[in-house]
């Protein structure tokens, strides 16, 4: 099914029409009584008939509203202008709103890429664009719109993990935009066949579940440990390799191999840890010059 445009004309044009054919109705029946000539009485019978059919097909479109037009189960087609109409007589007009809606779903539990089980919600911005599927094509387009938003939620949030510490990953709880951006395509794609425009969806409900929250907890806490560590070592090391360089380079100096080890460890060992160095005055030979 398409959407197609009905046939109609603006309403006081034909209310003008309907006032114009009862009156020469009644005008033929005057002459017809006068006369007995039942011609002109039959004739005002007919024009009545018609004028009240075109009364029977009048309509009344409210802004973001519109009307499909069903004639004996035939669909003729859709009025989005909104506005006082005379469509096809004998018609059946069905109300279909076009105003942008919200859909908030529910806290749903699922398993992400790596298997924990999270709590996981979105919010639906949607509009209908093509009545005709929106009718037609789907029972209730919006229990259709519920079920395939809580469908492709579950889905997107398979896909990737609540959390790591690799920055080129994608994650939920790290790449919120992208991952809406992933749900919103996939539910356009789903709700396509319905005549439904997704305008926006967002997540905005994102934990772990409660079984394993705290555990969780911990484990992020001792990554975020192990990171600052590997970042702290990387960076010491760098620092130690630039001292001993200007100490040899600008300095006279030649350390032994012994006399570097200890060094270094020394370094290392005041800029890694967390807590003050307490420094030891060595009165021995720390250099040998050439």
């Amino acid at each position: 099914m398409n959407e197609k445009k009905a046939l109609y004309i603006n309403g006081y044009i034909g209310l003008v029409g309907v006032v114009v054919l009862a009156i020469a109705g009644a005008i033929l029946f005057y002459f017809g009584t006068v006369a007995t000539s039942p011609t002109f009485i039959i004739l005002s019978i007919v024009l009545w008939g018609v004028a009240c059919l075109l009364v029977s097909s009048a309509t009344v479109v409210s802004p973001n509203q519109s009307k499909a037009i069903l004639f004996f189960g035939n669909y003729l087609g859709t009025i989005k202008e909104n506005g006082f109409f005379l469509t096809v007589p004998l018609t059946n007009k069905i109300n279909v709103s076009l105003k942008v809606r919200n859909f908030n779903s529910s806290v749903l539990k699922v398993n992400d890429l790596d298997g924990n089980p999270i709590e996981i919600s979105a919010v639906v911005v949607f509009r209908v664009v093509d009545t005709a599927k929106a009718l037609f094509d789907v029972a209730y387009y919006q229990d259709f719109v519920e079920i395939q938003s809580e469908t492709a939620v579950r889905h997107i949030a398979s896909q990737y993990p609540y959390d790591t510490f690799n920055d080129t990953d994608i994650t939920l709880r790290g790449n919120t935009t992208e991952v809406s951006d992933k749900l919103a395509t996939e539910l356009q794609e789903r709700l396509a066949v319905a005549g439904v425009e997704v305008i926006e969806a967002r997540l905005n409900h994102l934990a772990y579940a409660t079984e394993i929250a705290s555990a969780m907890l911990q484990r992020q806490q001792a990554k975020a440990i192990l990171s600052a560590r590997q970042t702290i070592v990387e960076g010491a090391v760098t620092m130690t390799q630039m001292a001993l360089e200007q100490i040899e380079s600008g300095q006279e100096i030649n350390f032994t191999d012994d006399r570097k080890v200890q060094l270094i460890n020394n370094l290392l060992v005041s800029i890694i840890t967390d807590k003050g160095t307490q420094p030891v005055i060595n009165t021995g030979d720390l250099t040998d010059r050439k």
